[in-house]
């Protein structure tokens, strides 16, 4: 069903002034799956549908904005990534892309291990049941408090970051009477093709211990001095929405090489060797994503054949994908309050969320993709800028999209592609409530993270 158009903007590319559209997508109406989770798709009626539930009782039943997250779509990315890599490699989720206790019991029955990042997040893990072996810890700054609870509870893995954080981890391992399993996070001054606060391998950055200057090779002597540390290997993390494996290569190149100079150095072949995640994901038809199995073959190919010239044993490797999983499988669902055509411009939408539920556009310039879904339309495409309601001009969801050319207030739209950081770095920007996650499956709909409501809010406000 459709309704009538209204005067609207611009409806050809042509007039955008600074978007990334060549031409409006032929129909509309048609939900990509690159974009979308798996189980999503429209009803006779024209409605999308996920889990076989419609987006109109998912809004009167939960409200919006609210995330809706595919969970037969997020375990099957699960056991896809863990297919690829087998038993002889490491899949650690990143679970600063979205963590709840549900997330986490997802991981552990499909095998997977997590990356955490803060206190918050070990605590997450820890009271869903994550075994301690199983989870590794990151971060450029740890507190005295997370690395004692940390090594406490025996954590799999801490991820050194700087010189003072190695003699750190070793004092409170030695204290508890522990030795604490440990990587060394180096940064090998790849250019990954990403945003550049998303970028983390250059030398200019906060992470890491740089292979420059013999810094990383000093992190090593130190690290196997100390009586309370067990280093098990390196680390390195390039970036993230990363495509181009080109940059895997040259990071794995000179991970290889300083595991060489361990090796003559110290006689001690290190064994494993963490590249990290990164991986990007479709936000829109134009993103083409690797699969996987084609991930983790190109990734084993450029380890072996360096380790080989090395004359190394292949390290067991570690990967740390999170977007990659969580990213696709969900959506957020807004409904329409204004329309307000700008001629010769385009169309602003506004929507009930913006901001305060996904920064990324605003913070990193990303690029979603944006449908109408509680109907279809006839109507023909209309140049928009998807925009929240904050008090802010840089509260924009979807800067570039095409809608409808009827489009109206009451209307529902959803966002794919926003499992990742969308809630993760939700805020409370104009004191918005953050909106819920609600997790689908087969007919069925239940809230893992609930929305937030002004109680929340008065109740921390103690002045």
């Amino acid at each position: 069903m459709s309704r009538s158009a209204h005067p609207a903007g611009p409806r050809h590319a042509d007039v955008l002034p600074e978007g990334h559209y060549t031409a409006p997508p032929a129909d509309l109406n048609v939900l990509d799956p690159k974009v979308w989770a798996r189980t999503v798709r429209r009803d006779e009626q024209g409605q999308a549908t996920v889990g076989g539930i419609g987006v109109a009782r998912l809004a009167e039943e939960f409200g919006t904005p609210a995330y809706f997250l595919d969970e037969d779509d997020f375990r099957a990315r699960c056991r896809a990534w863990a297919d690829a890599f087998g038993r002889d490699a490491d899949v650690f989720y990143a679970g600063k892309a979205f963590l709840s206790r549900a997330v986490v019991r997802w991981l552990d029955e499909e095998g997977l291990n997590l990356d955490v990042c803060s206190g918050g997040e070990l605590s997450t893990a820890l009271s869903a049941g994550m075994p301690a072996e199983r989870i590794a810890f990151h971060g450029n700054n740890k507190s005295h408090e997370e690395i004692e609870r940390a090594v406490s509870v025996g954590v799999g893995r801490i991820v050194l970051d700087s010189f003072q954080e190695i003699v750190r981890v070793a004092h409170i391992a030695q204290s508890l009477g522990k030795r604490q399993r440990v990587q060394i996070r180096v940064t090998v001054g790849v250019e990954a093709h990403t945003h550049e606060f998303i970028a983390t391998a250059h030398e200019d950055q906060k992470f890491g211990i740089a292979l420059a200057g013999g810094q990383a090779a000093e992190a090593v002597r130190r690290a196997l001095s100390l009586d309370g540390l067990e280093l098990i290997g390196i680390h390195s993390h390039i970036g993230s929405q990363i495509f181009d494996m080109a940059g895997f290569e040259v990071s794995a190149r000179r991970v290889v090489q300083l595991l060489a100079e361990v090796r003559d150095e110290h006689g001690v072949e290190l064994p494993e060797i963490d590249l990290g995640g990164g991986l990007g994901i479709a936000y829109t038809s134009a993103d083409d994503p690797r699969e996987p199995h084609d991930i983790a073959k190109a990734l084993k190919e450029i380890v072996t054949r360096e380790c080989e010239a090395a004359r190394l044993a292949t390290p067991r490797i570690s990967v740390e994908p999170g977007r990659a999983i969580v990213g696709p499988t969900a959506f957020t669902l807004y409904e329409v309050g204004t329309v307000k055509p700008l001629e010769g411009l385009r169309t602003y939408v506004s929507v009930d969320g913006g901001m305060s539920d996904n920064i990324r556009t605003a913070l990193y310039d990303a690029e979603y993709s944006v449908s109408l879904v509680s109907r279809t339309s006839d109507a023909e495409p209309m140049l928009v800028r998807v925009v929240g309601k904050h008090c802010e001009s840089g509260d924009i969801v979807v800067r570039d999209a095409f809608l409808p050319a009827d489009v109206a207030p009451g209307d529902l739209l959803a966002v794919p592609a926003t499992g990742a950081y969308c809630r993760s770095m939700a805020s409370n920007y104009n004191h918005a409530l953050r909106p819920p996650v609600v997790a689908v499956r087969d007919g069925e709909a239940r809230v893992i993270v609930r929305r937030e409501t002004e109680e929340d809010l008065l109740r921390l406000d103690v002045g």
